[in-house]
């Protein structure tokens, strides 16, 4: 089949390729593949995965040939009369890529609900509009892989692992949480799934997510342990200014470390416009800077994501790098729940609605016969039913002690301190005198 062609957004390290460069766009797949020959005896490669658009709003320089995946199915569909050799999904894989998605969807639409019942406190940042970023990455790991997230973290730990009874019992402050109520909204984290944490300031997770990726990198080539786990970092794109984030790819790089650094690009940091911000907007061309892949792909389309993913995500394991991926996404609603979301203008959000990462991957299923009407429906009705256990569970659940608050303080098991004579200052009644019930 004639390959279709594309401008090259995508920069490997140690190429010349210019952005008006041409290279083969594969057909079906749906992402340029550039190979450049450092030496004889090697070869590297640079995927990327482009946005459906013919201009995506983060990459300045037009090309109106490139394809999206969708258009490159329908062409070989026409043409090999054979749409199962077409397909970018099995039926498994595409049943529980939707399941997780509407999981994500149901359980942060019920943690609004909540929110506003007074059943949660403090920020509640919600991740409506961008499960495709977090399903097409996280559901390709194994559970031996790390994850490192952010404040927006709820979907990030389902997609990991983590039930929907600990996230949202953590989200309940009750002892049956993740942290044991201790963390709450943007601290999630499981030893269990190997999910890091989420953290609250941006950029701090990234460093945690680099020393992660060097301890793989130590038990494979220090320690002669049979290891090949990855960890992706998952951070938005008001953290690429950061310092913490140049040094972080500077070490990767430097180290070769299997890291994946994925930026979910919602356009917006808190209130400021992400265009308004940053110098340079395509966070992808930061990659080659430090001498690893860089890719830009359309985080509205979990079909993309997961192509790019399993690239990245390859690599890593293979022991080739990291990479950078931007995946250009969108949330529906305001930075948190206690934001009115003011500022967006109602067209650019009516805009990425209409691009709904969950109604295309439903539109795409149906389409290409892989699952029915009914089977969609039977998951929306599974997933309601999951997350409505788990705000019973939540419910039902106790709240911590007030022993619990003086627990993994410090080093001593009890918390705040041994006496001299031995004792636990915290066993002395008086200690707690005057602190709030809990």
């Amino acid at each position: 089949m004639a390959s279709c062609f594309a401008s090259a957004k995508i920069i490997n390290f140690g190429s010349q390729i210019r952005s008006n460069d041409r290279i083969p766009l594969d057909s079906q797949l749906g992402f340029s593949k550039v190979s450049i020959l450092r030496s004889p005896q090697k070869q590297r490669f640079a995927h990327g995965m482009y946005s459906n658009r013919s201009k995506p709003l983060m990459c300045r320089s037009g090309a109106s040939s490139i394809k999206c995946v969708s258009e490159v199915v329908k062409e070989k569909k026409t043409k090999s009369g054979s749409p199962a050799s077409t397909l970018l999904i099995t039926k498994k894989e595409g049943l529980e890529v939707y399941e997780d998605m509407v999981l994500g969807r149901t359980f942060e639409d019920m943690c609004a609900q909540m929110y506003y019942r007074g059943k949660m406190f403090g920020f509640v940042h919600l991740y409506n509009g961008q499960e495709a970023v977090s399903t097409g990455f996280i559901k390709l790991l194994r559970n031996e892989d790390c994850v490192v997230s952010t404040y927006r973290d709820h979907v990030h730990a389902l997609s990991k692992g983590v039930s929907a009874r600990a996230v949202m019992s953590e989200l309940f402050g009750k002892t049956t949480g993740c942290c044991r109520g201790q963390g709450g909204s943007m601290h999630m984290f499981s030893k269990e799934c190997n999910l890091l944490g989420g953290f609250a300031f941006i950029g701090e997770g990234i460093p945690v997510a680099t020393g992660a990726a060097f301890t793989m990198k130590y038990k494979r080539e220090v320690l002669n342990e049979i290891c090949d786990d990855v960890t992706v970092a998952f951070f938005g794109d008001g953290t690429c200014n950061n310092g913490q984030f140049f040094e972080c790819l500077n070490m990767a790089a430097l180290w070769k470390l299997p890291i994946v650094f994925v930026v979910e690009n919602n356009l917006w940091a808190i209130g400021m416009s992400h265009l308004r911000a940053t110098s340079v907007p395509e966070i992808w061309k930061k990659g080659p800077a430090f001498g690893m892949p860089g890719v830009h792909v359309d985080g509205m389309d979990v079909l993309k994501v997961r192509e790019v993913a399993k690239e990245a995500i390859g690599r890593a394991r293979r022991g080739e790098g990291p990479t950078l991926v931007e995946c250009e996404t969108y949330r529906y609603r305001g930075h948190s729940l206690a934001d009115p979301d003011e500022l967006r203008d109602r067209a650019e959000k009516d805009k990425y609605a209409a691009r709904d990462p969950i109604t295309a991957l439903k539109k795409y299923i149906l389409e290409n016969n892989l699952a029915s009407e009914a089977e969609l429906k039977a998951i929306d009705n599974k997933m309601e039913g999951i997350v409505e256990d788990a705000v019973e569970f939540a419910n039902a659940s106790p709240v911590p002690s007030r022993e619990q608050l003086l627990q993994n303080v410090f080093v001593d098991p009890k918390g705040f301190g041994i006496e001299p004579d031995g004792k636990y200052r915290c066993e002395d009644p008086k200690f707690t005198e005057g602190t709030a019930q809990v």
